[in-house]
């Protein structure tokens, strides 16, 4: 690693030259199957050809001109994301984290607007939205908060899947004008909440005047088996976070409303230099459009089940495995350990996989996965997980 970058990662000792679909290869010409991602980033898979094209098109035409004009690839993708997700209006960022601080300015001035002077948002335990200031303090993660103190006021905190703590804080609080909470918890270890949650969501915000703003940010983009998760329970959100793979490694991010969330923000209360950008949007809309034309979400659903069920049946009398959760292709191997050294063990059987929340095995493969794939990643983290429990 070179002395003049700043040391915030603990990367690891591999650097991929090129990929192609579900595989990367090393400098040495090693071979990887990507189960990770880059963390729900490249969906598609790696040298997606139609993206590639879009991309090589759009630098050779126009990067940038800011929002001071007209975009048509900006519109065109607005109106792609809010046909498929039944919204209103876009605001474009660059990534995750943009978008969350978006959907929280939004909430304080929809707060504001109503005479609320103190708006607070009801964020859950276990949460992540981003590293931002406003982003960290809505995360319900001590290790990412620590040291950035004092956070960023107005937010309160709630137990995730506990539907009786939500009906109590509408009982004593006055000042919530929001819930900001993940369809399933991604960075807590693919947490999946009860069916009717969201649903439940749904009808304590509108008994309140509440919004809802649904962080699916790891969970859209088809990696749940739909397009978008809340669309499992029929919920239409007030308002709705994308990035990660929606741009398939380009960044960019996306805060989509709806309704009278859709007219809050006006113009001067909100920018940003590089978001929407015609590259962006042209890379945004290219992967929408493909994803919805090749399926993948019900890729993803059958897919998903195939690897848990495989996981399931391989590891069932393997000794420090709990339990296997997933929703479509977002995947948790539940461990009784701490189990960060099997990242790089997978690594070494050239696997990638991740480990979240110490004892999380996370798992986010591509959603053009194929049987024969889904099968290779069960069989090698299989043999992996019994090798390091031995």
């Amino acid at each position: 690693m070179s002395d003049h970058i700043v040391h915030a990662y603990q990367s690891l000792p591999v650097e991929f030259s090129h990929g192609d679909g579900c595989y990367l290869w090393d400098k040495e010409g090693n071979q990887y199957l990507d189960a990770l991602c880059g963390i729900s980033v490249t969906s598609l898979g790696h040298n997606y050809p139609a993206l590639t094209a879009a991309i090589q098109q759009q630098a050779a035409t126009l990067l940038h001109t800011s929002n001071l004009y007209s975009i048509t690839w900006q519109q065109k993708l607005a109106d792609l994301l809010c046909e498929s997700a039944a919204m209103d209006r876009v605001f474009f960022a660059n990534s995750g984290a943009e978008a969350n601080e978006a959907a929280i300015k939004l909430a304080r001035l929809y707060g504001h607007r109503q005479g609320i002077r103190n708006p607070q948002i009801v964020v859950m335990q276990h949460a992540f939205h981003g590293r931002t200031m406003a982003t960290l303090s809505a995360t319900g993660s001590r290790k990412v908060q620590a040291g950035f103190e004092p956070l960023v006021s107005g937010f309160v905190r709630a137990p995730y899947n506990d539907i009786a703590s939500l009906k109590a804080i509408a009982e004593n609080n006055r000042n919530v004008v929001a819930i900001l909470v993940e369809p399933v918890q991604g960075e807590a270890g693919i947490v999946i909440p009860d069916p009717g949650y969201l649903g439940a969501l749904r009808r304590i915000c509108d008994e309140n005047g509440w919004l809802l703003m649904l962080d699916e940010i790891q969970t859209g983009m088809a990696r749940s088996g739909k397009m978008f998760a809340c669309q499992h329970e029929a919920v239409l959100p007030d308002v709705m976070t994308l990035a990660k793979a929606l741009g398939n490694g380009v960044p960019i991010g996306a805060c989509v409303t709806r309704g009278h969330a859709a007219d809050v923000i006006k113009p001067g209360n909100h920018g940003s230099t590089f978001g929407g950008n015609p590259l962006a949007c042209r890379a945004g809309y290219t992967v929408l459009q493909s994803m919805i034309e090749s399926g993948v979400a019900e890729n993803a659903a059958l897919r998903g089940r195939q690897l848990a069920e495989a996981l399931r049946k391989g590891l069932a009398d393997t000794r420090c495995v709990a339990e296997v959760r997933h929703l479509g292709l977002l995947l948790a191997i539940q461990m009784n350990i701490p189990c960060q050294g099997l990242v790089v063990q997978a690594l070494e059987q050239g696997l990638l996989i991740n480990v979240t929340a110490e004892s999380v095995i996370r798992l986010l493969p591509p959603l053009i996965i194929s049987e024969t794939e889904t099968i290779e990643i069960a069989d090698k983290l299989i043999a992996c997980i019994n090798h390091f429990t031995e």
